[in-house]
């Protein structure tokens, strides 16, 4: 391919809207381009690495077994309604209506549309195991689409889902999808870890995401460096051991703090630190109010509260049920002796056996001192849990040793679904007793999109991409300074075919601009070997050949004759 014979726009200023360095590269390489917030092309370069992921997340999918359909993007609330997630779901999703006005919803997943499929086709055990994929848009009404493909509203993801006999079979089809995520993403380049997580709104808890750590990631995860624990801070679980106070206290004594509504303003006016404070919150747990009780100087983990719970929706509660509930404001609320005294509340359970804490006074600019947890307040022995977000230095809950904290982007997650949605759609099998029976379900998400971008942001330097060469919009990209030298235009052009030949992807650089445009363009968009053919060069020796991923000093001149044996070796 001739460089003048594509569309390729590089840029030499970073776009003002872009606030991570791959975001940058993405629209300057002329991989990408916006189109509205959240909305982006994908420029020639960006579709050719796009189509060879797609191919690497093809090729696994088919040898794990699955098998590749299409369903429409464009779903009928009424397979939503089924499962309660058309209400759950909020405003994430893109809702219309057709001209019938019969409800409609742009499918940001596919669980409803393909348990509904499966349920009119599976009739037999003898079908089953089974594994569909699908590589579609999705599209989710993000709240703050930002970071470029990294939270947009209309992205590519494989998805796929099994259907299995029992959980046993449905076990095999999870780790053989887990370890098929593993290949794909090793191929793809990226440094990918698998780290336990929430299964959230999707179903089941069995569900680990893989991570792309990077320091730009949105997601936390929390890392123990010694057994090799990973999960995501929704999900991250630590060892504690309570210290507590020794002795009694006094009952606890009014304290006027004025003004004092934060842990830190409280902290700050009475001069002691945050750990000595408990942190009260009421949320609104499906319509009913619950106390969340945690250290001062730690945050409340919602999901956390809510897989303990089993609650549908978790949330703040508004400022009426604060105050019903207490009979403060928020700011002054604490466990001891609220308004309503069939309140719940619930503990994190490093506050079993809690003494001298300071807590809000249910008085509105009051706090309480030297409260006792066993002594002054009610919480019923089960409703002590780990409830707080996982910080670094917390002791990792398989071999105690400390944690650290990491960011990560997620590019996939793996979930067992269990019987959530078959059992919504009575998606049933006989067995070989003619029994009817559930099928077992499990869900497998890749972000494609979101891994082109997350190879970016693990592999670039100040000058640009570097591609590995299993991605790479080209492989090689054959800089020909000379364009006007018909014996250089002939070398290059043999180098061409000769790497054609062995099924390498080259581009020939053939543009009338300087050497120095070239290769800066040439390392900015990121192909993984630059060839230079030049009449300079080939009078010095040859040509020069260079993987993107090294300097200056590890290039090699080599004869013409050799030049494509040396591109090959150097792809690897």
């Amino acid at each position: 391919m001739k460089w003048t014979k594509t569309f390729i726009q590089t840029l030499r200023e970073d776009p003002q809207d872009a606030e991570i360095d791959s975001h940058k590269l993405l629209v300057r390489a002329g991989i990408c381009r916006k189109t509205a917030s959240g909305l982006f092309t994908f420029m020639p370069l960006g579709m050719r690495t796009l189509r060879k992921i797609e191919q690497i997340v093809r090729e696994e999918m088919d040898a794990a077994g699955a098998i590749e359909i299409l369903m429409p993007a464009l779903q009928p609330a009424e397979l939503w309604q089924k499962t309660g997630r058309w209400d759950t779901m909020g405003a994430n999703m893109f809702r219309l209506r057709d001209r019938a006005e019969h409800e409609m919803a742009m499918g940001p997943t596919a669980e409803e549309e393909v348990t509904d499929l499966m349920t009119n086709a599976i009739s037999s055990y003898r079908q089953l195991p089974v594994t569909v994929y699908q590589i579609q848009t999705k599209f989710r009404d993000e709240t703050r689409p930002r970071f470029g493909l990294m939270r947009s509203k209309e992205f590519i993801m494989k998805d796929a889902y099994s259907f299995d006999v029992d959980a046993e079979a449905a076990d095999k089809s999870y780790w053989t999808m887990y370890h098929a995520y593993e290949r794909i993403f090793a191929r793809c380049g990226l440094k990918a870890t698998p780290v336990q997580a929430d299964g959230g709104d999707m179903g089941d808890s069995m569900t680990h995401e893989f991570h792309a750590l990077a320091d730009a990631g949105e997601d936390g995860i929390a890392c123990c460096p010694v057994c090799g624990y990973a999960a995501n801070l929704e999900r991250a679980e630590r060892k504690f051991t309570a210290a507590e106070a020794a002795g009694e206290f006094p009952l606890p004594t009014e304290i006027h703090t004025p003004g004092a509504k934060t842990i830190d303003q409280v902290s700050a006016f009475m001069g002691v630190p945050g750990s000595a404070f408990v942190k009260s919150l009421v949320y609104d747990v499906d319509g009913k109010p619950v106390m969340v009780c945690v250290p001062g100087d730690r945050d409340v983990n919602d999901v956390k509260v809510k897989r303990f719970l089993g609650a549908k929706k978790v949330e703040l509660a508004n400022n009426a049920m604060v105050l019903d509930a207490t009979g403060a404001n928020a700011g002054s609320v604490g466990p001891v002796k609220p308004a309503d005294a069939s309140l719940r509340i619930i503990a994190d359970q490093s506050l079993r056996g809690a003494k001298g804490r300071i807590v809000g006074a249910n008085k509105d600019d009051y706090h309480l001192k030297d409260v006792d947890f066993t002594r002054d307040v009610k919480i019923a022995d089960a409703d002590f849990a780990d409830l707080i977000v996982c910080g670094a230095g917390d002791l990792c809950p398989k071999c105690g040793k400390p944690m650290e904290l990491k960011r990560g982007i997620e590019v996939g997650q793996v979930f067992k679904l269990g019987t959530k949605y078959t059992q919504a759609f009575h998606t049933v099998y006989k067995s070989e007793t003619a029994d009817e029976k559930l099928c077992i379900m499990g869900c497998y998400g890749v972000g494609v999109t979101r891994t082109l971008q997350a190879v970016i942001e693990q592999s670039h330097d100040k000058d640009g991409i570097i591609w590995p060469a299993s991605i790479a919009p080209y492989q090689v990209v054959i800089d020909l300074l000379d364009p006007d030298d018909a014996e250089v235009v002939k070398i290059a052009e043999e180098l061409e075919s000769q790497l054609e030949l062995q099924g390498v992807d080259v581009i020939v650089d053939d543009r009338a601009e300087r050497p120095g445009v070239k290769f800066k363009d040439a390392d900015l968009i990121g192909f993984t070997v630059r060839a230079v053919v030049g009449k300079r060069g080939l009078e010095k020796g040859g040509v020069e050949v260079k993987r993107r991923a090294e300097d200056k000093s590890q290039m090699k001149i080599v004869p013409p004759a050799e030049a494509a044996a040396a591109i090959v070796a150097a792809l690897g």
